[in-house]
């Protein structure tokens, strides 16, 4: 073994670094994205994990390590979205169902339903919009922090809710469009299991009901 070979290896013996996969290390947060964290008391997502909240406002929660299989499965998906905006943001929503998918038996949220809350019962299977908030911006920081988004950054989560006009309080992550600056929500509280986060203009979600 050459020199150089045996520097590298010696590096990936004493920090145990797998082959592919990039170091855990802090990923940069605006004060919103951060106080998605700071406020349940968990770690920010990094480059090889994140905390999955279910349960209602994350009283429920689970560690999810990125494997280099879920990594090279998620490049897979992203790919198909590099030609535009346009189709990155398809592509994004089948990445969610991904993550739906890779979670959903592991925590047992394989059998939430769409908007569920206090009202549904059912809390140790479901997201509330507090959950999918958190996990949905988690799991794009990671996408972002592995250079999978081209045409977006993610942005900070976005809140609605106005009781004079009968407007329930409501929350999403967001994606940001790079050339334009537009806001996009990334919503799956209002989808069940498996089925594709909704996606409009952070303009139109913040007049939803």
């Amino acid at each position: 073994m050459s020199g150089f070979s045996s520097r590298i290896a010696a590096v990936v013996a004493l920090f145990g670094l797998v082959p592919g996969v990039l170091p855990a290390h802090a990923t940069q947060l605006s004060p919103q994205q951060a106080d998605l964290y700071t406020s349940v008391s968990i770690n920010p997502p990094n480059a090889s994990e994140m905390t999955v909240c279910y349960g209602f406002v994350c009283r429920r929660r689970a560690l999810l390590d990125f494997s280099a299989a879920d990594r090279k499965q998620l490049a897979q998906i992203l790919a198909a979205g590099k030609a535009s905006a346009t189709a990155e943001r398809a592509a994004i929503q089948k990445a969610v169902i991904w993550f739906d998918h890779r979670v959903g038996p592991m925590i047992g949220t394989d059998k939430r339903v769409a908007r569920a809350d206090i009202r549904t019962g059912a809390d140790a299977s479901n997201f509330d919009c507090w959950d999918s908030t958190r996990n949905t911006s988690s799991f794009l920081l990671v996408l972002q922090e592995w250079g999978l988004l081209k045409h977006h950054t993610v942005g900070n989560p976005r809140y609605r809710g106005n009781l004079l006009t009968m407007q329930l309080p409501h929350n999403t992550a967001v994606i940001v469009e790079k050339e334009s600056g537009i806001e996009w929500s990334v919503d799956m509280w209002t989808t069940k299991y498996l089925q594709a986060p909704e996606m409009m203009l952070v303009e139109k979600w913040l007049r939803e009901d």
